[in-house]
């Protein structure tokens, strides 16, 4: 299923180079990589140790659409508060996130079967998203891009399309999600590993450094928010455990690196 993502995006960067290109506007192309914080029904809300624990990696290809400056004719479009203000991204991007369960619940203090169940559940998910953004530059663009060492500050808000992969198994042996002899009483009837995909609205704030006239690094810290709570493979029944009531989300710290096409 990846690959038709990777098939995606590279028809849409294609579209946009050859044909929205003739409308006057630029392009930039980067990467970006990052610690990835999945927050989902593994571990304690609102606990550090689940905050730090649950966490792993994420890659991305970007794309933007630069409104302030023709690629064409090398020359500034003319200026209008939307050209000197906002950039639209698409991105294909992959994160992967191994999980458990901390927290209170499973503290070493805990003898109960239910803890030692909670204890020995593993996890993990994979997530690839394609999608865009439309960032907005409280600064002026064309300012920055003529000064060598400034910074612009931006935020931005989005929507993304997420194929997920989640996989689960227990320590203490299989049946994970059937056995009540290693499934915790809250997970029976709420374990799906299938993959599937949902989509997410996706927020960020973050700023460009002009490394050269050409090229920027970025650092931005996301909020990605899924319209499913199965991402990690688990789901327990709301209204019988109202911890477990948000959908699946994450915080990603990118840093990457832009590059101008001329």
């Amino acid at each position: 299923m990846n690959k038709y993502f990777i098939i995606i995006f590279l028809l849409l960067f294609s579209f946009s180079n050859n044909v929205i290109a003739q409308f006057g506007f630029s392009h930039e192309i980067g990467g970006i990589v990052g610690p990835v914080a999945f927050q989902s029904d593994y571990g304690e809300r609102h606990n550090f140790s689940t905050n730090a624990g649950n966490t792993g990696y994420g890659i991305g290809l970007v794309h933007y659409l630069n409104f302030s400056y023709k690629a064409d004719c090398s020359c500034y479009t003319p200026e209008t508060y939307f050209n000197d203000h906002f950039k639209l991204r698409s991105e294909l991007s992959y994160n992967k996130t191994n999980l458990k369960h901390y927290g209170q619940w499973v503290d070493p203090s805990k003898t109960s079967v239910t803890a030692e169940q909670l204890r020995a559940m593993r996890g993990s998910t994979e997530v690839t998203n394609i999608g865009m953004q439309l960032e907005f530059f409280p600064y002026s663009i064309r300012d920055f891009s003529a000064t060598v060492g400034s910074f612009a500050p931006f935020i931005s808000l989005g929507g993304q399309f997420s194929f997920y992969s989640p996989k689960a198994y227990s320590e203490l042996g299989p049946g994970l999600g059937q056995l009540t002899t290693v499934t915790p009483t809250k997970y029976l009837g709420a374990f799906d590993t299938r993959s599937n995909s949902t989509w997410s609205v996706v927020s960020s704030i973050g700023t460009r450094y002009k490394l050269s006239p050409l090229s920027d690094l970025i650092v931005d810290l996301r909020w990605q928010y899924y319209f499913s709570n199965w991402v990690d493979g688990l789901s327990p029944d709301p209204k019988l455990y109202p911890e477990n009531r948000s959908n699946d989300w994450n915080l990603w710290l990118n840093f990457g690196y832009i590059y101008y096409l001329q």
